[in-house]
C-alpha cells in the first residue's frame, strides 16, 4: 500500500452509538499527523455528531452505505485503515470486508459473531493475504482483554516454567457495565441465522470454528456451575466465552501453535465463595441479559456516567505440570463501550503507526499485534496487564 491515500483511518458508522464514542476518542487523542475521517450513510447526521463531540470543524466526512457497494469500495480505497462499528456484521459487514481485502486496506471491527467470521475467513483470507490487507475482527471487549490476556500469561508461563502452559483458564473476577442494543441485535441475528441454516449451528458449537482444517484437544465446555478451590470461588458461564475462546484458539493456530497442539482454554465468571457464591452462580447461569422485553434497542447503551463508573478485572491462570502462574487484565471503564471504543481506536492506530506492512489475511488481535497493542493500551487506553504470581 502506498502513502498516497487520503486518510490514515476512517471511522465507519461514526453516527451510531459506539462509532460516535470511537470518533470522540480520536478527536481527543489522535496523534498529530494522523489523518482521520468520519463515515456513514447520512452526511447531515455525521456533521451533527462531529459538532456535538467537539471534533474539528474540518474533520472530513465520507458518505458510504453498505447497500451501495461502490461507495464502500471507494471508501476502502481512500484510507490505510477502516474502523467499522456497523453491525450486526452478518447483516451489514461483508461488503466492507470484501472491499478491504481487494484494496489492501487494513480493517478492524467489534465482531462477536463466530459463524459469520468463519464465513469471511473462508471467502476472503487468501485475497487479503495476497493484497496485504490485515483484517482483524473482535477488537473490543470481545476479544482483546482475553485474547491478549492469554498471550500475556503464556509469556509469564515461559518465564516461570521455561515453556508455555498447555492449560489456561480465564476467570472474570469483577465487571460493571451494560450491554447496548447493538450487542443484542447481533445475538438476535445469529439466532435467526442458526434457525435457518444447520451449518451455522455446527459452527456455533465448534470450539475450532475459526481454525479451518485444524482441530486440537477437546476443550472444556465452561457452561457449568462449579467451585474452584484454587481461586476460592464458585464459577458460572460467561456470556462472551463463545466468541473469546474461539479467537484464542485461532491465535494459537495462526502463531503456529506455540502453546501446544493440546492447548485448552475456557472462560467463566467468578461469583464468590460459600452459599452466596453458589446462589449467585446459579442466578448468572439462568439469566439472559440480552433477551426479553427489556432488551436494549439498537442505538441504545449505557450513559456517560455508567461508562465512566464501569470497570472489569479478568484473571488468567496458566497451568503446567501441577504448577501455575497468574496474570490479570483490568480496564478502567465499562467493558462494552467505554473501554471498547478506546481499544478499537488503538488497534487501528497500532496498525497504522506501529506495525510495518506485514502479511495480510484475517487475523486475531493477539496473533498480529499483541506486544505493541498491549503497550498502547496500557499507555493510552486505561488497561493494565499484570503478572500476579
Amino acid at each position: 500500500m502506498t502513502d498516497t491515500r487520503d486518510f490514515d483511518i476512517i471511522v465507519y458508522g461514526a453516527s451510531g452509538y459506539t462509532g460516535r464514542l470511537v470518533a470522540e476518542y480520536l478527536a481527543k487523542t489522535a496523534p498529530d499527523g494522523i489523518k482521520w475521517a468520519m463515515a456513514g450513510r447520512n452526511e447531515a447526521k455525521l456533521a451533527e455528531v462531529r459538532d456535538e463531540i467537539g471534533a474539528p470543524a474540518d474533520t472530513p466526512i465520507v458518505v458510504a452505505d453498505a447497500d451501495k457497494p461502490e461507495t464502500i469500495g471507494a471508501m476502502a480505497e481512500s484510507t490505510k485503515a477502516v474502523i467499522t462499528t456497523v453491525g450486526p456484521y452478518q447483516l451489514y459487514g461483508e461488503p466492507l470486508v470484501a472491499a478491504c481485502a481487494k484494496a489492501g486496506t487494513d480493517y478492524v471491527d467489534l465482531c462477536g459473531e463466530p459463524a459469520w467470521m468463519r464465513q469471511m475467513i473462508d471467502k476472503y483470507h487468501d485475497q487479503a493475504r495476497d493484497s496485504g490487507a490485515r483484517i482483524v475482527f473482535s477488537c473490543g471487549f470481545d476479544s482483546i482483554p482475553f485474547d491478549c490476556g492469554v498471550w500475556f500469561v503464556e509469556e509469564a508461563a515461559k518465564d516461570a516454567f521455561g515453556a508455555p502452559a498447555p492449560r489456561v483458564r480465564g476467570r472474570v473476577r469483577a465487571m460493571e457495565g451494560k450491554f447496548s442494543g447493538g450487542t443484542a441485535a447481533s445475538l438476535k441475528a445469529t439466532m435467526a441465522a442458526a434457525a435457518q441454516d444447520p451449518e451455522v449451528v455446527k459452527l456455533l458449537v465448534d470450539p475450532f470454528a475459526l481454525t479451518p482444517g485444524h482441530s486440537g484437544a477437546e476443550q472444556p465446555r465452561g457452561d457449568d456451575i462449579s467451585h474452584e478451590d484454587d481461586i476460592g470461588s464458585w464459577t458460572a458461564p460467561f456470556i462472551m466465552a463463545a466468541i473469546n475462546t474461539r479467537n484464542v484458539l485461532r491465535s494459537n493456530f495462526l502463531l503456529g501453535q506455540p502453546w501446544g497442539g493440546d492447548f485448552t482454554y475456557d472462560e467463566k465468571m467468578m461469583t464468590g465463595p460459600g452459599d452466596a457464591g453458589e446462589a449467585a452462580a446459579r442466578g448468572v447461569a439462568s439469566a439472559n441479559p440480552l433477551g426479553g422485553d427489556d432488551a436494549p434497542k439498537p442505538g441504545e447503551g449505557p450513559t456517560k456516567e455508567e461508562r465512566e463508573n464501569g470497570f472489569y478485572d479478568v484473571l488468567f491462570i496458566a497451568e503446567k505440570d501441577g504448577e501455575s502462574v497468574r496474570a490479570s487484565v483490568k480496564g478502567d471503564m465499562d467493558p462494552g463501550y467505554g473501554s471498547t471504543s478506546k481499544m478499537i481506536a488503538e488497534s487501528a492506530l497500532c496498525l497504522v503507526e506501529d506495525l510495518p506492512k506485514s502479511e495480510g489475511g484475517i487475523w486475531t488481535p493477539a496473533a498480529l499485534m499483541a506486544a505493541p497493542l498491549i503497550k498502547r493500551l496500557e499507555e493510552r487506553a486505561g488497561l493494565t496487564f499484570s503478572r500476579e504470581g
